[in-house]
């Protein structure tokens, strides 16, 4: 047991996604008994077991599945006939609890403009792990855009290999221009981040399209871009952008509707 709650410091300190299944309560025979333990990694690799077979073979895709959406679990199997759909012939019953073990949300901000240190003030204020990539190393310091917890002055093709991008990450790409967005994009459309968000025009998103498919990058992928970025609130200054790109992920981030909340 000692070896999970070790890899559950591992987890928390590399801000990993894993997923813990614990068995709360059992009656009768089973497998095993109460407080058995296992740890699922987003990899889908395991530590522990809570009994083997088809019982775990269930466990294991809830805690898959609560990685994906952050919900907590609490499952209940009977182990008496499999012909009727249960995990077991054991006769017992196994009441599991799987809890998402999901790392601090982070904004990964590509882009230290005059809006890009907005949502960057923003974002540390609503307790998010801010990282700030720029590839003009004089704009990546504290001193030129405070608040960020990691800074890192690489280049756009780099991002993905430098940075840790889960399904807790949400890429706000506040650059100079589609050219740029369109060497960073074919990476992070790979990745699980939960949100990509690309600042500018209808005209400049237009064009990193046309960008980014030169780059073999299928127009499908692309439809998981947010440009413009951010939600339509007349927004004008960097501050008020900020706030917009903001509202926009806590949004998407709590499965808000964007509506007004009086009608």
């Amino acid at each position: 047991m000692k070896r999970i709650y070790q890899a559950l410091a591992e987890i928390e300190e590399k801000s990993q996604v894993a997923a813990l299944a614990t068995i709360v309560r059992s009656h009768g025979s089973t497998p095993r008994h109460g407080t058995s333990k296992m740890l699922v990694y987003a990899n889908g690799k395991t530590l522990g077991t809570v009994g083997g077979g088809e019982l775990e073979r269930r466990v294991h895709a809830g805690a898959l599945e609560s990685m994906q959406d952050g919900e907590a679990r609490y499952l209940t199997y009977q182990m008496n006939d499999p012909a009727q759909g249960d995990a077991g012939v054991c006769g017992g019953t196994v009441e599991v609890f799987v809890e998402p073990i999901l790392p601090k949300a982070t904004l990964l901000l590509i882009g230290a403009g005059h809006v890009g240190k907005a949502v960057a003030h923003l974002a540390k204020w609503l307790d998010y792990r801010v990282v700030i990539v720029e590839d003009k190393p004089e704009f990546c310091t504290p001193e030129h855009i405070p608040g960020g917890d990691e800074y890192l002055a690489i280049e756009m093709e780099e991002i993905a290999e430098k940075v840790h991008i889960n399904a807790q990450t949400f890429v706000v790409m506040a650059t100079r221009g589609a050219d740029v967005d369109s060497l960073a994009l074919p990476d992070l459309l790979k990745s699980q981040a939960a949100y990509i968000g690309v600042i500018g025009s209808k005209k400049r998103w237009l064009e990193a399209i046309k960008l980014t498919r030169a780059r073999g990058v299928d127009k499908k992928e692309l439809k998981r871009v947010h440009s413009p970025i951010g939600l339509e609130i007349e927004a004008e200054t960097p501050e008020e952008i900020a706030i917009s790109i903001m509202a926009e992920i806590l949004m998407i981030r709590h499965g808000g509707t964007g509506e007004k909340m009086s009608k």
